[in-house]
């Protein structure tokens, strides 16, 4: 099974380009989404990381809590790196279960933001696709999304880059909804397109 991982900045619209394609039945997996359900699935990961970080991570009701781990990895390099070192190898694992399952589909779809960076991951993917949008298009959307300060949306975009060097195809996310699905049918199903080209091999 061909894997296809679609990444980008934040506020570049990954979700938006990976929406389109599961309504075209395409599986995708969301890494993130999948992190947080590991960590509710598995208390015993949770566990790990607070003998690791040597602190309290769970709330009254027992349960991960997501704001003091955020805490700790967005403002700790280090904590960071520890918590990746026990979380993707659980991650990886489990993206690679996930996929024995899927049939009768030219590919499948990881989104993440962050696994070009991350060595584990390397020639997990048979392609990757970026998708991109205007600095201040991403600003604007975060900010209306997350309802945060353009500080706090800047601080992050700020400790965000892409291995460019990795990427194969770009998909530009600068206008409205309609552009976007044509510029997803031509990518990604277009069998003259350089990606299909690459997952066919």
């Amino acid at each position: 099974m061909k894997t296809v991982v679609v990444t980008g900045l934040i506020g570049s619209g990954k979700s938006a380009v990976c929406a389109l394609l599961a309504r075209r039945g395409i599986p995708v997996y969301y890494a993130d989404d999948r992190v947080k359900g590991l960590y509710d699935r598995r208390p015993s990961l949770v566990a790990r990381l607070e003998e690791t970080l040597g602190l309290p991570l769970r709330s009254p009701e027992g349960t991960l809590d997501r704001k003091a781990l955020a805490a700790v990895i967005f403002s700790d390099d280090a904590a960071r790196e520890k918590l990746e070192r026990i979380v993707y190898p659980v991650l990886l694992q489990d993206f690679k279960r996930w996929r024995t399952h899927q049939k009768g589909v030219p590919f499948v779809v990881l989104e993440s933001a962050v696994i070009l960076s991350k060595p584990l991951f390397d020639g997990l993917a048979d392609a990757v696709v970026l998708v991109t949008a205007s600095r201040e298009i991403r600003l604007l959307r975060v900010m209306a999304r997350d309802n945060l300060p353009e500080e706090a949306v800047t601080a992050r975009m700020n400790a965000q880059s892409i291995p460019m060097d990795k990427v194969d195809v770009t998909v530009v996310n600068d206008g409205d909804v309609a552009s976007l699905s044509r510029a997803v049918e031509q990518v990604f199903f277009d069998k003259n397109s350089y990606l299909c080209k690459i997952i066919s091999k």
